[in-house]
């Protein structure tokens, strides 16, 4: 719900044995996502969405977890997404990045994954700026190389779990490591989706100078190709 500001809002939810009650509030402007206002998901042009992020919100608040509350406080992202249509049809997944570094900026990586496991030319990104201003990244722009994989036993799907991320034309490599392997998540009462989403932790360097930093990954499309309600 909000709270009298245009970035500023509470957040409240539980469930069985768990509940958060969080006060977020943005430090930057909404980032738009694409060319134009336009995010791309595919070639033609009704495969396409529009996307935006608060990149850096300052968060406090408490989690209980079953009879404990829990002070917290630290950073957050929120993405909303909507879009005209599903992924094309030569689409199974997505690998998407979302990286806080100290330096004050902020990276997503969109990258559309093929059945073969190469990622789509509409695979996208962008670097926010420690004021808020933004620019847009390409596929070209951008590279990715797995070092580790990690396996399910509950699934059997095997998932990337180690990157080498880099922009080389901004002197930008970093390694996104996750804080746990298992962060799969199995919702068959909710979505009916299988995938892998969670914390990691990022190192690297930043045009030759050391940076460290945090994100989160989403992986679907590795238990079976992404359609969702079928």
């Amino acid at each position: 719900a909000g709270s009298g500001h245009p970035h500023r809002f509470a957040l409240q939810s539980q469930g069985e044995g768990f509940a958060i009650d969080l006060e977020v509030e943005s430090r930057k402007p909404p980032v738009v996502h694409g060319v134009g206002g336009v995010s791309k998901k595919g070639e033609p042009d009704r495969e396409t969405s529009h996307y935006y992020s608060l990149t850096r919100l300052s968060t406090t608040g408490t989690v209980q977890v079953e009879d404990v509350w829990l002070p917290v406080e630290g950073e957050s992202w929120m993405d909303h997404e909507f879009g005209s249509a599903d992924l094309a049809e030569n689409l199974v997944g997505w690998d998407w990045f979302s990286i806080q570094l100290a330096n004050g900026r902020e990276i997503m990586a969109y990258w559309l994954r093929e059945a073969d496991g190469t990622f789509a030319p509409a695979s996208s990104g962008t670097i926010v700026n420690p004021d808020g201003s933004s620019h847009s990244l390409t596929r070209g722009d951008m590279e990715v190389a797995v070092e580790q994989f990690w396996t399910s036993s509950r699934s059997g799907a095997r998932y990337p779990n180690q990157w080498q991320f880099a922009i080389p034309s901004r002197q930008i490599t970093l390694r996104l490591v996750p804080r746990m392997a298992d962060q799969e998540l199995v919702t068959e009462r909710s979505t009916g989706v299988t995938y892998w989403e969670g914390a990691v932790d990022v190192t690297g360097t930043w045009q030759g100078r050391d940076i460290e930093g945090r994100g989160y990954v989403e992986l679907t499309g590795y238990a079976e190709p992404y359609r969702p309600g079928s």
